[in-house]
């Protein structure tokens, strides 16, 4: 079948918009080959910084012909019926339809329509010119004399070339006959800016990826990945240095060049007296260079790795030397950067952060500060660590914010922090705090394990979770704009993974009441609205954790389960309960026992609702008549006993060993004892003994939230 190859040449492509372009024309291409009946064999796009490319594979040379029967009005229907039908149908008359016979409704008109396939090379003709003029940019202009004119094209940057051509492998192609704001769509392309210029004339992606090739264009954007790592890195370890990888800056210089060529510069020694990452900083976003380390010491060097887009005549060195040159200045200004913001200590900056908005309902950065600093210091103790250490680290954990360097880079936020807290003497742990409190950013993220800085991230985290959730600005649906999904994970990170114990209803509750004395003027509550918002909270976090903890192949229903116990705000404790839920489950008395539990917790549920009330209480054992009876009321009460302690010492492995005990009498009552006895009191008895097996099971977990 034949192949479609779409070229689409322009002036440029912004590095950051062509993976998204391409993957856009892909979709739009294939989206409508497929709503025409032309179901293609595969596709693939690239793209360069002056082309979009797109070659789709094994399409039908024209589309399946259509046959459709179309049902009209009745016989003997409304004289307007019956000409608005021929009308639609395009039949000449009623002798050219069929009648459907219908013994009930009546018969019915039937128009039978055949409407022949369309030649791909004319569906192509027409489809192409619309995806181009909609084709979705998120910015673009319009260009030259047409630009003026109504319906003028508008594309990311001018569009100077179309190449469109459809036809069989072994065959000369077609060219798609269509025209975009008066560019043709032809054959021709052309190669590299400056190395190859001139028109090149292509007939299949085969030939034209070789002849783009041969004039200096690499397609592929993967293989320009490829080719500017591997040089990158035989440059660096041919003087015995490391190159540092860096994906996203790797991602956007493949799309800055159609022929890298990988070169290596150096800088003055004496910036290297700044930290390493404003180094890199600097060098990554000012000229798109990677840096490179000694891989004896990990420190950084004064040299740097460019890729330029050509084949200098003098080996690079005037491309070398005019990067060199403006990496020196902006080095320079970095270095001014650093050493005036080591003039300030970091607690003088504090003042200014009493102007500046936080939240216009949550009050001033400085008030959350002072916020954070308190909540720290309570949860302080209950990850082991310093009180005081705490404070500090919180006070001053947000004032490289106000830095030139982070002003300069914001990605640099809490890193200079910790930087500047060593620079002026603070504690290790204070100084790490600055950089650790924003931990974990992301599930891939490293969570601190410094108690101080524990302390201060849950402290950060939990504030802005409370805060938002009193002034309710949670998240909708795929809306997050404060990142609280992310700081709740965070909190579960943090606790679980130090294996730290809070009770964070508490905490919540407790930190509630320092919006209002901090003067955080439109948060008010009443102390019922406190706990609300509180259990909300929770409520949120147990489903972060669900998410958390199903991505690590755990059942989101145990965390339901434990969940629905009263007072389960110990996240570390829920995690554990659901780790030997999950292993008491997987085995034949775990299965069993929650067969059995479910069948005593259905029949109370239909006989409480037939009776219209709960069968709640301790059974009447004089009312026992038989022996599975006295078993199963003797098993329970030992189980609830036993399971209760070891859970109460958090032994849930002891406590779900108990529970097993259970399974035998529960399995033996079933089997023997008739629950809706003839007697009234017996039955309720027995009912309640029912419900005494649903109260021993929760010592654990609610059994009825797991799934069977």
């Amino acid at each position: 079948m034949p192949d479609l190859l779409l070229e689409l040449f322009s002036e440029e492509i912004p590095a950051r918009m062509q993976a998204k372009a391409a993957d856009d024309l892909r979709r739009m291409v294939t989206d409508k080959l497929v709503a025409e009946g032309l179901v293609y064999e595969g596709a693939k796009a690239f793209a360069t910084p002056r082309r979009l490319t797109l070659t789709v594979h094994g399409i039908p040379a024209r589309q399946s012909d259509l046959k459709e029967e179309r049902r009209g009005p009745r016989v003997g229907g409304p004289d307007a019926a019956i000409q608005g039908f021929l009308k639609a149908t395009g039949l000449a008359s009623l002798d050219e339809a069929k009648i459907q016979r219908d013994p009930k409704k009546g018969d019915f008109y039937i128009a039978l329509i055949e409407k022949p396939g369309r030649a791909t090379l004319d569906v192509l003709a027409d489809m192409l010119p619309v995806i181009i003029r909609t084709f979705p940019w998120p910015k673009s202009m319009r260009w030259g004399e047409r630009s003026a004119r109504p319906g003028a094209l508008q594309w990311v940057r001018p569009l100077h070339a179309i190449v469109a051509t459809f036809g069989m492998e072994t065959e000369e192609p077609d060219v798609v006959k269509f025209a975009v704001d008066g560019i043709e769509a032809g054959q021709t392309t052309y190669g590299h800016r400056f190395m190859a210029p001139a028109p090149i004339s292509v007939r299949r992606f085969e030939d034209y990826q070789a002849k783009l090739h041969a004039a200096k264009v690499v397609l592929d954007p993967q293989g320009r990945k490829d080719i500017i790592l591997a040089e990158a890195r035989t440059l660096a370890q041919a003087q015995n240095y490391e190159l540092i990888e860096d994906q996203g800056l790797l991602d956007e210089v493949a799309g800055l060049v159609e022929w890298p060529v990988v070169l290596m510069g150096s800088f003055d020694q004496e910036f290297l007296s700044i930290p390493g990452e404003v180094i890199r900083a600097t060098i990554r976003n000012n000229q798109k260079c990677f840096v490179v380390s000694d891989p004896k010491t990990t420190k950084l060097i004064n040299k740097f790795v460019l890729t330029a887009n050509i084949e200098a005549s003098d080996g690079g060195k005037a491309i070398i030397a005019g990067n060199e040159r403006v990496i020196r200045a902006r080095l320079s200004d970095a270095k001014f950067f650093y050493e005036t913001d080591l003039k300030t200590k970091l607690e003088e900056r504090l003042a200014k952060f009493d102007s500046i908005v936080f939240h216009e309902k949550l009050g001033t950065q400085g008030e959350r500060i002072k916020r954070i600093e308190r909540l720290a210091a309570e949860i302080a103790p209950l990850v082991g660590a310093d009180v005081e250490k705490t404070k500090r680290a919180a006070r001053l954990a947000k004032t490289d914010l106000l830095t030139e360097v982070v002003g300069e880079f914001p990605e640099l936020q809490g890193l200079m922090g910790k930087y500047y807290a060593l620079a002026q003497g603070e504690d290790a742990s204070v100084a790490a705090a600055s950089e650790e409190h924003y931990k974990p950013q992301g599930p891939a993220d490293r969570v601190p394990t410094d108690p101080v800085s524990v302390a201060v991230a849950l402290a950060d985290k939990i504030d802005t979770l409370v805060g938002f959730w009193a002034i309710d600005e949670k998240p909708t649906g795929s809306k997050d704009p404060y990142a609280l999904r992310r700081a709740a994970l965070g909190v579960i990170r943090l606790l679980v993974e130090n294996r730290h114990k809070i009770n964070l209803i508490s905490v919540f509750d407790k930190h509630a009441e320092a919006f209002k004395v901090t003067g955080a003027a439109m948060v008010r509550w009443a102390g019922r609205q406190v706990r609300n918002n509180s259990v909300d909270l929770l409520a949120f976090f147990a489903d972060r954790l669900k998410v958390q903890l199903r991505e690590q192949g755990a059942r989101y229903d145990l965390v339901d389960a434990v969940f629905a116990l009263e007072g389960q705000d110990d996240l570390l404790m829920v995690v554990r309960r659901v780790e030997a839920l999950g292993k008491f489950l997987d085995t034949d008395d775990g299965k069993n026992l929650l067969a059995g539990t479910k069948r005593a917790a259905n029949i109370l549920r239909i006989e409480e609702k037939k009776d219209g009330k709960a069968y709640e209480g301790a059974p009447d054992a004089a009312l026992y008549s038989l022996d599975e009876e006295k078993t199963l009321a003797k098993a329970i009460d030992q189980v609830k006993a036993d399971a209760s302690a070891a859970a109460a010492k958090e032994d849930f492995a002891s406590a779900m060993s108990a529970m097993a005990k259970l399974r035998p009498a529960v399995d033996a009552f079933f089997d023997k004892v008739k629950v809706n006895d003839d007697d009234a009191k017996v039955r309720e008895n027995r009912l309640k003994l029912l419900n005494e097996i649903r109260d021993a099971t929760r010592a654990v977990a609610d059994f009825s939230k797991i799934q069977d």
